[in-house]
């Protein structure tokens, strides 16, 4: 009890001591000291709380080497010391160590307050040793020693630094903290304060700054004032200056110059006020032909609706077409199968009748061949051969009876067509052509009527004719539609064959009739009629119903039937009636007929066949050989029918060639010079006058025929006079009304006159 106020005076002492060393002492107690280049970790300095727990401040520093201890009476007290050495750049502060005395306490921290502030500065030997030092600890390069711990507080590094700027650490020899330091409480109070000097400094700062500024602009604008009012004093003396200035001299003045400023003056108002009334009346009109335009579109008729229809007629046309792109695969592949299908049975058809001629024409020249029959007087034939002649045989059998049984008894051998089939085949054609038909069938069952039915697509636009007559002409839909309605077209001409006699027309077709009423229509309305709807039918014939017509006569079409060549005869003529009235000439056409000319060129080529055998083999009409060139005969006068059947669609001078030049004259009128003369052969020469187109001899000045008949005329004539010596005199008057057929009127007239015979009516003569 009796150390209480000793220990109490020494605190009062202590804490009066605080405002001058007590920073200083808590920042050197933290901060450790080395010599030589070795830091050690300071231990954490005791705060105030054991201070005042056990009554005594407790302190503990490292000495540098060459500073000396500080004391008195052998006791060793704290002193501040200030060290120079770049390298550790720390304060080294001592303190006594071991126990003490109150009494030794008290004078202690009283020396403490008195030389605290005396610093001891290191002269330039020490800091080049201390230089030198750091040098030689630099030199191991790569190692680091882990005993050496660097502890440099922040603010001791900052004065080594400023004593010392080359002393800098390397980046690997700084030490970074990763948390903050921990502070005491008075240096948690004194950054408090200082933060709040810096602010009210810095608040302080800003009122003084906006106070100059207020000053500054007051004495701008005071400055301005005094500027203006200058300059107006100036100048209002100037004008009074110049006011009673006597000796500035004016023009002279009178009113024919004043007369004539106020009347150009008044001449430029006018045409001013002129083009501003031009102007006026300018707006007014158009103001009048705006209310006008208003009127008009108001008192206009369903607009929206106008705009409706033309959308949707827009959307059908795209819809349709979008609808037809998408099916004219199918419709094409539906094409192909069937024209395949129709190739297939007329090429097997054509090589089954040449194959027949080459071996009925060889088994014929056996015959003629005495030498080749075998011992018994039979011919030996070739298994193969003889089935196929068992086969015409059986065919020409039926061909027979069917004629019996219908009457036809005029009928010649080697007139009919030999394109039958067997049932087989027969079943398994009709077959194939039902699948494709049925297949056909299903292209558009998916879609809607007014998509596909022809006369539903023919109304929608007829309704846009109807209402918008300009709009639709100056779209050129006349000249569109054959190409949009092509695709439906061709799906109902798939099952339409030409060359069948009891196919359908053309003008029987429901398409050919919607069409046509359709055209009809549009002929109403001639003032708005542009001629684009009257080609509408002739167009489509010429894209879709002329190619077809193409392809059948290029490979299906057989010259020598007759009922396939009247039935092309009769749709060609109803198709080329639409060109008849077109100027122009249609490319489709020129081909289709080109087709046509080089179609019965080849069957004459490869067809026509008529045999000369010797008398001795002709010996009875029963003959094989006699029949067999009667056949061949009566096969070429059919071809020679059937090729003028095409007058009126081909030129006369191509059916001419043809027909008189090519197979009359070279086959023809062979085989009848090598008969002998007779009824038969006068009724040859009247089928083939009868075959003669009627055209050819109408202008009834011609006296003489054409020139393709000069070798049939001679032939009648050279017949005439074998016959008029025989028992079949009453035949030359035939011959004569074939000479008046044929127009060779001259020839005639002398044969009567030679053999006096009955006279020739006006009729027969043609007079």
């Amino acid at each position: 009890m009796a150390l209480r106020p000793q220990r109490t005076f020494r605190r009062r002492q202590v804490e009066s001591s605080d405002s001058d060393s007590d920073g200083a002492k808590e920042q050197s107690a933290e901060e450790p000291a080395s010599a030589g280049g070795r830091t050690e970790g300071a231990e954490r300095p005791r705060g105030a709380r054991s201070a005042r727990g056990r009554g005594r401040v407790w302190a503990s520093s490292r000495r540098s080497p060459g500073a000396a201890p500080r004391g008195d009476g052998g006791a060793e007290c704290r002193t501040a010391e200030l060290s120079t050495d770049e390298e550790e750049g720390t304060h080294t502060l001592t303190e006594s160590k071991g126990d003490r005395s109150p009494s030794s306490d008290s004078s202690c921290s009283l020396e403490e307050k008195d030389l605290s502030p005396i610093v001891e500065i290191p002269d330039a030997a020490f800091i080049q040793a201390a230089r030198r030092k750091r040098e030689l600890a630099r030199t191991p390069g790569d190692y680091i020693s882990l005993d050496v711990i660097h502890s440099c507080s922040t603010s001791d590094c900052k004065r080594s630094n400023e004593e010392d700027p080359e002393s800098d650490p390397d980046d690997h020899e700084k030490r970074i903290l990763f948390t903050p330091k921990p502070q005491t409480l008075r240096q948690r109070m004194a950054e408090e304060t200082s933060i709040r000097s810096e602010e009210s400094s810095e608040e302080s700062q800003e009122d003084e700054n906006q106070d100059i500024w207020e000053q500054q602009q007051m004495r701008k604008a005071v400055r301005m004032l005094a500027g203006q009012n200058t300059d107006l004093s100036h100048s209002s003396k100037s004008q009074i200056l110049k006011k009673f200035d006597t000796s500035i001299s004016f023009p002279p003045v009178n009113l024919e110059i004043i007369k004539k400023q106020l009347n150009n003056r008044l001449t430029l108002l006018q045409e001013s006020h002129r083009s501003h009334q031009r102007e006026y009346e300018k707006y007014e009109q158009d103001i009048k032909s705006s209310k006008t335009a208003i009127q008009n579109l108001e008192s206009a008729s369903d607009h929206a609706q106008n705009y409706r229809f033309y959308r949707g007629m827009k959307s059908y046309v795209e819809n349709i077409i979008d609808c037809l792109n998408e099916k004219i695969v199918s419709i094409v592949e539906l094409e192909s199968s069937m024209y395949t299908l129709l190739l297939k049975r007329s090429e097997a058809l054509l090589k089954r009748r040449q194959d027949e001629l080459k071996c009925e024409s060889s088994y014929l020249q056996q015959l003629s061949r005495k030498d080749e029959t075998s011992a018994n007087g039979s011919l030996a034939v070739d298994e193969k051969d003889q089935r196929i002649l068992e086969e015409i045989e059986a065919r020409r059998m039926q061909r027979r009876q069917a004629r019996e049984l219908s009457g036809s008894c005029d009928h010649q051998e080697g007139m009919s067509s030999d394109d039958e089939l067997s049932p087989a085949e027969m079943t398994n054609f009709h077959k194939c052509q039902g699948d494709i038909l049925q297949d056909c069938k299903k292209v558009f069952e998916d879609v809607h009527d007014d998509f596909c039915n022809v006369q539903n697509i023919l109304l929608k636009f007829q309704q846009w004719r109807e209402k918008f007559p300009d709009s639709y002409y100056e779209a050129f839909v006349g000249f569109c539609l054959p190409k949009l309605l092509s695709p439906l077209i061709r799906v109902q001409l798939l099952d339409w064959n030409p060359l069948k006699m009891d196919s359908i027309g053309l003008d029987k077709m429901p398409w050919f009739t919607a069409i046509t009423e359709f055209m009809e229509s549009s002929m109403e309305d001639i003032g708005k009629e542009d001629g684009s709807d009257k080609k509408i039918l002739s167009a489509v014939i010429n894209k879709t119903v002329v190619p077809r017509l193409t392809d059948f006569v290029e490979t299906i079409w057989d010259p020598l039937s007759t009922s396939q060549t009247r039935s092309l005869t009769v749709h060609c003529r109803v198709a080329f009636e639409q060109f008849a009235s077109e100027n122009e000439v249609s490319k489709n056409k020129q081909d289709l007929l080109k087709s046509i000319v080089a179609r019965m060129k080849k069957s004459i080529e490869d067809d026509i066949f008529i045999p000369l055998y010797p008398k001795s083999s002709e010996e009875g009409k029963m003959s094989p050989h006699s029949k067999f060139q009667e056949r061949q005969f009566w096969g070429a006068l059919k071809l020679f029918r059937n090729i003028l059947l095409w007058n009126g669609l081909l030129p006369d001078d191509t059916l001419q060639d043809l027909g008189l030049g090519k197979l009359l004259n070279r086959y023809l009128i062979i085989s009848l010079t090598n008969a002998v003369p007779g009824p038969d052969v006068v009724k040859k020469c009247s089928q083939i006058a009868a075959c003669l187109p009627e055209r050819w001899f109408e202008n009834s000045a011609m006296r003489t025929s054409i020139p393709q008949l000069e070798n049939f005329i001679k032939f009648l004539l050279q017949s005439a006079q074998k016959l008029s010596s025989s028992e079949f005199r009453n035949e030359v008057s035939e011959i004569i009304l074939i000479l008046v057929k044929v127009k060779a009127l001259t020839q005639a007239e002398s044969l009567r006159e030679e053999h006096p015979l009955e006279p020739l009516t006006a009729q027969s003569t043609g007079v």
